[in-house]
C-alpha cells in the first residue's frame, strides 16, 4: 500500500539522516533541515529493523541514506546499508572526503549509488567553502565510487556568487573527463543560512544548457531536465520558490534523532518515533507524517 497525502502525492522515497556529526564546516550547510538535534542517535536495529521495514512495507521504493551531518562518521554505516530489505534501492549523499577507503565495502553491502558534494575544483576555494581542504581527498573518492560501481556519481555543485560560478566550464569538463557521472548544479538554500549576497538565479545557465544541449531528458520526479551536451550530463536543482519541486515531491525524512520530518522547510511538524516505536504504532506514525505534508511553495 502506497502512503499518500491530503494532496495526492505519493511518498516513495525515504531520506534517513544518519548523524549530525560532520568533518567539515560549509558555510552554507543546511544540515537537511534538523534544528539542534538532540538525544541519542537512531540505533542500526531501529533503522534496519524497524524504519526501513516499515518503508518497505508501504511500498517505497528507495531508501537514501543523508545526515545532518555526513552519514560515512557513522562506523556502523556498512552494517546498516546490510539491512536494506531487498527490493529497495539504497544510496547516500555524502562529502566524499572518507569515502575511497569504504566504497567497495558498501558497495559489496548492498548501496547502489551516490551523491557526492564538492564545490570547487580548486584548493584555496574548497578551503574557503568546507573550512577545511579535503579536496583530493573528495576526488579520490570520485574515482574509488566510479571504480566500485556506485554509479552514476552525482557530483552536486551548490553554485554561490562570486565564489565559485566562474567554475562551472571547469565542472562541466571534470563531468567529460569521467564515465559514469552526472553533474548537478544547485540553487543555494539561502533560507537557511544568511548568505543572501551569495544567492545565484540559475534561469540564465538553463537556458544556456537548453540552447547547446544535444538531447534534453525531463526527469519524472520533479519535472527536473537533463542536459546531455559532448559527454557531459547535466541537471539543474532549483527547490526554492519552485511550485514544480514541491508539486512533485515524493520524499518523505528521518532525522538522525528519531523525529519523521515531513518537509525539509519545516521545523512545526515533526512526529516523533523516538523511544524504539515498533510495529503499528510505528506504521501509524508513518501515517501521520504523510497527512502533514503540504506543499511549502504554492
Amino acid at each position: 500500500m502506497i502512503l499518500k497525502d491530503s494532496y495526492g502525492r505519493s511518498v516513495t522515497n525515504l531520506r534517513i539522516s544518519l548523524t549530525p556529526r560532520c568533518n567539515l564546516k560549509c558555510f552554507y550547510c543546511h544540515a537537511e533541515g534538523e534544528v539542534a538535534p538532540g538525544g541519542s542517535l537512531m540505533s542500526a536495529e531501529d533503522i534496519g529493523g524497524e524504519i526501513m521495514r516499515v518503508a518497505k512495507h508501504f511500498d517505497m521504493r528507495s531508501i537514501k541514506f543523508t545526515g545532518g551531518g555526513e552519514p560515512l562518521m557513522r562506523t556502523d554505516l556498512v552494517k546498516i546499508v546490510s539491512m536494506v530489505p531487498e527490493g529497495m534501492e539504497a544510496s547516500m549523499t555524502t562529502n566524499g572526503t572518507i569515502l575511497a577507503p569504504l566504497a567497495q565495502d558498501l558497495k559489496d553491502a548492498g548501496l547502489s549509488r551516490v551523491n557526492i558534494s564538492m564545490d570547487s575544483l580548486r584548493h584555496d576555494r574548497y578551503k574557503e567553502i568546507a573550512g577545511k581542504d579535503y579536496l583530493s581527498d573528495v576526488l579520490a573518492g570520485v574515482d574509488a565510487a566510479i571504480e566500485a560501481g556506485l554509479t552514476p556519481v552525482k557530483l552536486n555543485v551548490v553554485l554561490m556568487k562570486g565564489i565559485n560560478d566562474d567554475e562551472i566550464p571547469d565542472f562541466i569538463q571534470y563531468a567529460r573527463d569521467h564515465d559514469h557521472l552526472i553533474l548537478q548544479f544547485i540553487e543555494l538554500m539561502d533560507e537557511f543560512r544568511d548568505c543572501p549576497p551569495y544567492h545565484m538565479e540559475l534561469t540564465g545557465l538553463e537556458e544556456e544548457l537548453q540552447r547547446t544541449a544535444k538531447t534534453v531528458v525531463t526527469r519524472r520526479m520533479h519535472h527536473r531536465k537533463k542536459y546531455l551536451l559532448d559527454g557531459a550530463e547535466i541537471e539543474i536543482v532549483r527547490p526554492l520558490h519552485n511550485t514544480e519541486f514541491c508539486g512533485h515531491c515524493n520524499r518523505l525524512r528521518v532525522t538522525s534523532d528519531g523525529f519523521l520530518k515531513p518537509c525539509l522547510m519545516r521545523h512545526d511538524n515533526h512526529v516523533s518515533i523516538r523511544g524504539g516505536l515498533r510495529g503499528r504504532e510505528l506504521e501509524d506514525a508513518f501515517r501521520e507524517a504523510v497527512m502533514l505534508r503540504e506543499p511549502y511553495y504554492c
